[in-house]
């Protein structure tokens, strides 16, 4: 069983009888107390789809809770939902928009690495590979001669997400992005 302090965004967790899926984690050490930090946890619900937010110390012990990462491709939208299809025995995975919401800015269906969390039987979640390629869909024109170091631009994908990249990134340009951080990592490879 991990402390809280072990815990990472994505992990699963069961807690107070339900299974839910850490969506984000602040870390805040309150002034004057010895000892441990406190973990702020935004959970998702993986059977009501709901919200909850939980506090935890450092030191809290949690349990994981039994999940499946199966390799998937993204298929098609159905409505509200996004369907998923497995790579190795093509189940589709149907995902509510709301409980992937932030992954889905960073998805296409040319992305690799993508794996569906399935926990019982229901898929619950996406977990996204450390870096994906995508192309910009619009951003100011590029400035000639400017370095890779100069100023940044806001830059907006086709998938919907806005990030910063470097001046002499133009439209239509295909990037990679770390997807943990948000972060412009240089022009793809052709």
């Amino acid at each position: 069983m991990p402390k809280a302090s072990e815990v990472k965004k994505g992990a699963a967790i069961e807690h107070n009888g339900r299974v839910l899926v850490v969506k984000d984690i602040q870390r805040s050490v309150p002034q004057g107390r010895a000892g441990g930090s406190l973990y702020r946890m935004r959970l998702y619900d993986v059977v009501t789809g709901g919200k909850v937010d939980e506090t935890f110390k450092d030191s809290d012990m949690l349990k994981f809770a039994d999940l499946i990462r199966r390799e998937a491709m993204f298929s098609y939208i159905d409505g509200e939902e996004y369907v998923f299809m497995d790579n190795e025995d093509y189940t589709p995975y149907n995902l509510n928009k709301e409980a992937i919401s932030e992954e889905i800015l960073f998805v296409n269906e040319e992305t690799q690495g993508l794996h569906v969390i399935v926990i019982d039987g229901s898929p619950v979640g996406l977990d996204l590979p450390s870096s994906v390629e995508l192309v910009v869909e619009e951003t100011d024109p590029s400035i000639k001669g400017a370095s890779a170091s100069a100023r940044s631009k806001p830059a907006r994908l086709t998938t919907g997400l806005t990030i910063q990249v470097p001046e002499h990134i133009s439209t239509g340009d295909r990037i990679r992005i770390n997807t943990v951080e948000h972060k412009f990592m240089g022009r793809a490879e052709k």
